[in-house]
């Protein structure tokens, strides 16, 4: 069972805690992991893009130049691909990219993420994060405390909006909740921060 210390916002270790077996300590599977990986960033997709073929673009009705006889090349229209103004060829339509995991797969690929992190000792669980204020540099100061002065991700139990909005402004840190959490956000970040009572959160819903 891993085991990691539990340290306050200024980086002094307060306790240890164990982390789950069925969670933080399975053998990753990068298959699953992949496929929820490129799930969200598809559904990320606007999918608004268009183009006109040559059937919609205005124009070209009439034959440029006679078929034979002009030592040109033949044509039947000034809105084929190749003129200027022409249509599109194979134009992009507006289209849903989403693509649906079934639920086994995405509880597999987030405690692979997870274990991941575990493996790679990139979790850092913090007692508790409190703010009397909206202050940046407050979380600044915490996350260079506690060893994580790149991409991170800080997982809170609740709705924190003075971490939340103290946090944004900081490049390459996001804030989420238990129940916000993807895949891709766990990999992407370099260090993953839970808050204590958020870890018992993520232990309740994916035991």
């Amino acid at each position: 069972m891993p085991n990691v210390a539990v340290v306050d916002m200024e980086g002094k270790k307060v306790s240890t805690v164990d982390l789950a077996d069925s969670i933080f300590g399975i053998e990753p599977n990068a298959a699953v992991m992949h496929q929820l990986v490129v799930s969200y960033l598809a559904n990320q997709r606007q999918g608004t893009q268009s183009a006109l073929t040559r059937a919609e673009v205005s124009g070209g009705g009439k034959k440029p130049w006679r078929q034979k006889g002009t030592g040109r090349a033949r044509q039947g229209s000034t809105r084929a691909p190749q003129w200027y103004h022409g249509g599109v060829v194979f134009a992009p339509k507006p289209r849903d990219y989403r693509f649906s995991v079934n639920k086994k797969v995405r509880r597999l690929a987030m405690k692979s993420a997870f274990s991941t992190k575990a493996q790679g000792s990139e979790i850092i669980v913090v007692d508790s994060i409190a703010l009397d204020t909206f202050k940046t540099q407050t979380i600044a100061k915490m996350l260079t405390a506690v060893g994580s002065e790149k991409k991170a991700l800080i997982v809170l139990p609740t709705v924190d909006e003075k971490v939340i909005k103290s946090a944004r402004n900081i490049a390459g840190v996001k804030t989420a909740q238990v129940n916000e959490l993807n895949v891709y956000d766990i990999l992407n970040a370099d260090k993953l921060i839970i808050v204590k009572d958020a870890l018992a959160k993520i232990e309740e819903v994916y035991a």
